[in-house]
């Protein structure tokens, strides 16, 4: 909610907005002329009119009138051509500042660290890409340009009755700053209004996303109405913030109305009894001048009143994107070491680590991964195990000591080079609601469909993507939700495979599939891990078994390193535990 001391209009923030106009300022200009024009045609018009009746008409000279009208078509003409060029450019210039604003803030998103990902709603997110953008592209179609133009017609019109007739242009005058008084304070609490709505509307979108994504989740433990009762709620308050609008645009544009309505019958009363008197100041020209007049001078406050709604409705929008590209959540990546192939041996020295402050899950750990080494880590659940690939890829930058492949730290290589020596195969796979091809490739476009075919073949899984609609062209719909998770796994694989990795990590990647499809992977594991160094978070024992050297980490410390039997021959230690608690029951299971 707005603080009760917040400017009702954030002028650095609209300074901040225009500098994204400047690669089109041609487009500003026009659209700057245009309203111009439509408020100097539209303001001549009851001018030329009143010269005619006072002109032609009240002395019955009808030679010429006709001339009259022609300008007065030929200037409406103008204002309809004028208001056409400015709807089509402000428009324009809306989406195309929006279309670089949300290019600019994904770009910047893209570069986060998971931390920030961890600590924010999604549906937050998209509302700040999607909706916030659209309500930013109206301050230009709708607002800034239509309060630019409302104002110059008003100072224009204002301009024409007073030089036509000033005494009934005081009668106007007179109200006028009570219309402006309530505007005022209309817009004030406008402003508090919007910017609930927005909150409530970034909360109903996260509420919507959370839940439509985890529906099963929902359904198998029958939490459908208490999932509804918690969106009846969000939805009332919803409701509410907008009904608070509402009721303000009920209060200030009846008044509004009536104040134009009393100004308009004040001039009638007292400029017609002008009219008829023995000495007029007045003349009819002017009175029916002024008819037309007082609506384009009323008119305008009305819609800048409104056209200010739709401004702070953007500027509210404009202030919460602004706020995530200002946010510094980027992993540093002032690397200078450009990597194209690893040989692999891999160093942490003295790694700590935490996900909040003060409460860490690496504790100083130290070990080494030779080049070539297939190392697996192992330990309960929390250990810290997955804490160590994400540190590996820079998902997170470690609190002290030093991570370093082939002898160079990691943090002086550059970002991309790093990550595209490293293939992840992840437990909970994630593909996108595209084809198999582009989430195996990411449209990558070095990776041709012939090199996925090649790599499908070589670990086994052609025919299995073969056999499916449109093969490797086959849509796996939101989240890969058309295969099995068994499926899904070796597409995971696949994709890791096709890239020809120089460091493979497995985090727990066969914990979740079938006996035929681990045995697919293993397969490939065999062949993707010869002469490459790997990294293994198993739950298996096949795959424990075949390591180089097992990590045995327990509460965010290595307790101990080994090979497999080494390791059972300890009486006593983790590993003899583990292997005999854990792995041997799943395997005997």
């Amino acid at each position: 909610m707005a603080e009760k001391g917040k400017k009702i209009f954030d002028t650095s923030l609209f300074t901040r907005l225009l500098k994204y106009i400047k690669p089109y300022k041609t487009v500003f200009i026009i659209s700057l002329f245009c309203v111009i024009g439509l408020a100097l045609f539209g303001a001549f018009r009851p001018y030329v009119l009143k010269e005619a009746i006072d002109v032609k008409i009240a002395n019955k000279e009808y030679n010429g009138f006709v001339v009259y009208m022609a300008i007065m078509l030929g200037l409406l003409i103008l204002e309809v051509l004028s208001q056409l060029l400015f709807i089509y450019y402000a428009s324009w210039l809306g989406q195309t500042v929006v279309k670089d604003i949300r290019v600019k803030l994904f770009r910047h998103m893209l570069k986060f660290k998971m931390t920030y990902f961890d600590k924010s709603s999604v549906g937050v997110l998209i509302t700040r890409a999607v909706t916030d953008m659209e309500r930013i592209a109206d301050i230009f179609g709708e607002g800034l340009f239509m309060i630019f133009s409302d104002i110059l017609k008003m100072l224009v019109v204002a301009g024409f009755m007073s030089f036509i007739n000033l005494k009934l242009s005081l009668i106007v005058f007179v109200t006028m700053p009570l219309v402006l008084f309530a505007t005022k304070i209309f817009q004030k609490y406008m402003k508090i209004a919007f910017e609930d709505v927005r909150t409530e509307v970034s909360n109903l979108n996260s509420f919507v996303q959370e839940r439509v994504t985890g529906m099963k989740i929902l359904q198998l433990f029958t939490r459908e109405d208490t999932e509804y009762k918690k969106f009846k709620a969000i939805n009332e308050r919803h409701k509410k913030g907008w009904l608070k609008t509402v009721w303000y645009n009920s209060i200030f544009f009846p008044i509004a109305e009536f104040l134009a309505s009393l100004t308009m019958a004040m001039v009638i009363l007292i400029g017609g009894f002008d009219v008829v008197s023995e000495s007029p100041e007045t003349t009819m020209g002017d009175l029916i001048s002024f008819t037309m007049f007082i609506p384009m001078l009323f008119r305008p406050l009305n819609q800048i009143a409104n056209k200010f709604n739709t401004l702070q409705m953007g500027m509210v929008a404009a202030d919460r994107v602004f706020k995530v590209l200002d946010t510094t959540s980027n992993i540093d990546d002032s690397g200078t070491v450009e990597t194209h192939n690893f040989k692999g041996a891999i160093l942490f020295e003295e790694v700590r680590f935490a996900y909040i402050k003060d409460e860490e899950v690496l504790k100083g750990i130290s070990f080494q991964v030779e080049a070539g080494e297939t190392v697996a880590i192992v330990g309960a659940t929390g250990a810290g195990k997955s804490t160590i690939i994400n540190l590996l890829n820079r998902f997170y930058d470690i609190d002290s000591g030093t991570i370093k492949i082939d002898g160079i730290a990691i943090k002086n290589m550059t970002l991309s080079s790093l990550r595209n020596q490293i293939a992840v195969v992840l437990q909970d796979v994630f593909l996108f609601a595209d084809t198999i091809l582009n989430n195996i490739t990411l449209n990558n476009e070095t990776i041709t469909e012939a090199d996925v075919v090649k790599a499908a073949k070589a670990i086994g899984i052609h025919e299995f993507i073969s056999s499916l609609p449109n093969g490797y062209h086959y849509n796996v719909k939101e989240r890969g939700v058309m295969l099995s998770s068994g499926q899904r796994q070796l597409i995971s694989f696949l994709r890791a495979y096709v890239t020809n990795p120089s460091i493979l990590i497995l985090d727990e990647a066969t914990s979740s599939v079938d006996s035929y499809s681990e045995q697919l992977i293993q397969d490939a594991t065999d062949k993707i891990t010869k002469d490459r160094t790997s990294i293994v978070i198993a739950h298996r024992l096949a795959t424990i078994q075949q390591a180089d050297k097992i990590i045995v980490m327990d509460a965010g410390e290595i307790v101990e390193i080994g090979t497999h039997q080494s390791l059972l021959k300890k009486e006593k230690g983790h590993y003899k535990n583990l292997y005999e608690v854990q792995f041997l029951k799943a395997e005997t299971a």
